[in-house]
């Protein structure tokens, strides 16, 4: 019988392997719309761990004046939010400091995606989250599928909508579990015309504008397909991860701030399906200097390395005036097997220049290509 070798844990992979152990575990409820009910299904949660003996505690829960879902409020203890004076009002956020006082086994924080007021450590409250779980406390949280970062040229093709709120990708790929928390259109639809969801002066403009059915539909898909998504990418026992047995993902990127942030989202979404590790790549020739670009460009370049880094790919700034052997050397040496081009209208002088989709065709055999429109 053919021995198989022993793989062997490098020092920093035992150390990473420490720090997992001590993280907080990470459970997220995942809706497509709000009134499916997220909160409601937390909640009950919570009961059922504190009849079981756990220390859970509310960080932050909305309940949006629903009697029902207020009514679960009770029994359950609930640490205060701090109010922070801003201006000529008082905004609340959530009180970390106190959480890590109190020190809970599990602490309850909705609403993922929101956007803390001034005064905050942080500005967003998913990392208010990441530093809970950093500290050995248990999360359970919930978002709506719109605010996942890399679906969002996908729903606002799909809705409309552009939401401005977003979680990193990674949020949901490293949780310990997601819940997909489900209520069919109709259904959901019947919520907000009994007044379950929004007042009634709001429930009839939801129900023409964002409540529509084709919208609904198009989310609670999306939902479904991200719940299945984070469950195939759960390591099982006696499997090989595939990021270790597949090759790479690259996706070429310029200073153009819109369409390289449509191609990022689209890479993630890619790598995601196909379990891969992924990276953005830009080439920057001489001209395109960060002393010689406008200063709007860079700082918009450099939102878009942000957006890569949330995405879960790491980004490689190559320097060279040879655009395609640059990128071609790259990928031959980090064992690249898919590269992700966006499509581009070119103007007449930039015909000179070598076209990469072109170069990769000739030159690259044994590297397939991934072509996205950024523009659609």
């Amino acid at each position: 019988m053919e021995s198989r070798p022993i793989e062997r844990l490098k020092p920093e992979d035992f150390l990473r392997l420490i720090e997992k152990s001590r993280l907080g575990k990470l459970k997220i409820y995942l809706g497509h719309a709000a009134g499916v009910g997220k909160t409601f299904a937390m909640l009950e949660e919570a009961h059922r761990l504190k009849k079981a003996g756990v220390d859970v505690v509310i960080g932050w829960i909305e309940t949006h004046g629903r009697a029902e879902t207020e009514a679960l409020v009770a029994g359950l203890e609930v640490i205060p939010r701090k109010k922070v004076p801003h201006g000529s009002v008082t905004v609340e956020i959530l009180d970390t400091e106190a959480i890590f006082k109190r020190y809970p086994t599990v602490c309850i924080v909705d609403e993922l995606p929101f956007s803390n007021g001034a005064g905050a450590q942080h500005p967003k409250r998913y990392l208010d989250v990441h530093d809970l779980l950093l500290a050995g406390i248990n999360i359970i949280t919930a978002l709506n599928i719109q605010h996942l970062e890399s679906l969002h040229d996908t729903v606002l093709r799909a809705t409309g909508v552009d939401v401005r709120e977003r979680v990193p990708d990674r949020f949901v790929l490293e949780a310990d579990q997601v819940v997909n928390v489900d209520l069919t259109a109709e259904e959901l639809r019947e919520r907000l015309r009994l007044g379950k969801i929004y007042p009634a002066d709001r429930a009839v403009a939801a129900l023409e504008n964002f409540f529509t059915e084709n919208n609904l539909n198009e989310l609670r898909e999306l939902a479904l397909r991200e719940t299945a998504n984070a469950l195939d990418q759960r390591p099982r026992i006696g499997t090989t991860s595939p990021t270790d047995v597949s090759g790479k993902i690259a996706v070429c990127v310029s200073t153009n701030p819109v369409t390289t942030a449509r191609l990022l989202r689209s890479a993630s979404r890619l790598a995601g399906r196909l379990n891969r590790e992924w990276m953005a790549v830009y080439v920057r020739r001489k001209s395109e200097d960060a002393m010689r670009i406008a200063s709007d460009v860079q700082r918009q370049f450099m939102q878009n390395v942000q957006i890569a880094t949330e995405l879960g790919g790491s980004v490689t700034v190559l320097e060279s005036e040879n655009v395609c052997e640059a990128l071609l050397k790259f990928c031959r040496e980090n064992d690249v097997h898919l590269v992700v081009l966006g499509t581009t209208e070119r103007r007449w002088w930039q015909f000179t220049r070598p076209n990469i989709l072109q170069f990769f065709l000739h030159h690259a055999p044994g590297i397939d290509l991934h072509i996205v429109d950024p523009n659609n």
